[in-house]
């Protein structure tokens, strides 16, 4: 039987709010795990057996936009920055969303400013940012949304191509210093994008892996995979958001997803439900409304 992977983002956010049928479910869990690397871990619960999973950009691009020339695919996800007195934070709201006219006209002027260099930006029909460089490079990154509300120099680029790609990222961050997107994005009241965040990368794909479930939601890698259908039955899937627990878009989550992935478990479709959120995961098994004598808490406590 297979399992649903149900994963939020946004989990330190700094108004929390409570979320019943999420504590429920946390306090009645099986059992909780350590996680590292989240993406892998339900990536295997729908890929076939020795599938390798694709780097987060190349995969993306390749459902956004299909086979491209390069080597090595990153993501390039658009920060505002703040600097402190002795180092550079990425704030709670540090991930910005451009409009596809800014994406498009940031790729534009990226490749004519390093035409030759063997790196180009490419925007996709969501706005999202890609780096494709015809050079394979190898490098640890880290995903932005684990870099919230922190000091970026510990999470900066690092491994065998690591010092290229910090280069790039300050290159990068003087390019963007007073580029005309950020003048009408100040003229707006918006905050400016100074910095890309280069991340997630690998080989560039011919075409995407074959998967045995469905994805649904924020992710950029899950995204590129077969949505959730109507009725889902006993395949195994992947949800990712970034609804904040106990908001109102919280609780389109909850009906849309949750309930029905709920029903699933309890109709035996499907055997585990699990949770995560930044680095633990809890698995739900079908039994789990038998332990209503477990205390519920503020959802938060299970992953601080």
């Amino acid at each position: 039987m297979s399992t649903h992977y149900f994963r939020f983002t946004r989990y330190g956010a700094v108004k929390r709010q409570r979320s019943r049928l999420l504590e429920r479910l946390l306090a009645r869990a099986d059992e909780s795990a350590a996680v590292t690397d989240w993406r892998a871990d339900a990536f295997r619960l729908i890929a076939p057996n020795m599938t390798s999973m694709p780097g987060v950009g190349a995969a993306a691009l390749c459902a956004e936009i299909g086979a491209v020339e390069a080597a090595s695919v990153f993501l390039a996800t658009p920060v505002h920055y703040v600097a402190e007195m002795s180092s550079v934070r990425l704030p709670a709201d540090g991930i910005l969303s451009l409009r596809r006219t800014e994406a498009d006209a940031l790729a534009v002027d990226f490749n004519r400013v390093w035409s030759d260099a063997g790196i180009r930006l490419l925007a996709g029909r969501s706005a999202d940012l890609y780096c494709v460089v015809d050079q394979s490079l190898e490098a640890t990154t880290h995903d932005p949304e684990e870099v919230l509300d922190q000091r970026i120099e510990n999470h900066l680029p690092s491994g065998t191509a690591g010092a290229r790609l910090r280069q790039l990222m300050s290159e990068i961050e003087m390019w963007l210093f007073e580029h005309a997107v950020n003048r009408t994005r100040t003229a707006n009241a918006a905050a400016v994008v100074n910095g890309l965040w280069l991340w997630g990368g690998g080989p560039a794909l011919t075409s995407l892996p074959p998967v045995n479930g469905w994805t649904e939601g924020d992710d950029p890698f899950f995204r590129a995979f077969a949505a959730r259908p109507e009725s889902s039955g006993a395949a195994p899937g992947v949800m990712v958001t970034a609804a904040e627990p106990g908001s109102a878009e919280w609780r389109d989550v909850e009906s849309s997803w949750l309930e029905r992935s709920l029903a699933d478990l309890s109709s035996r479709r499907i055997a585990r439900l699990e949770l995560s959120a930044g680095g633990r995961c809890f698995s739900v098994g079908a039994r789990w409304n038998w332990r209503r004598w477990r205390r519920q808490r503020p959802w938060w406590e299970h992953f601080a």
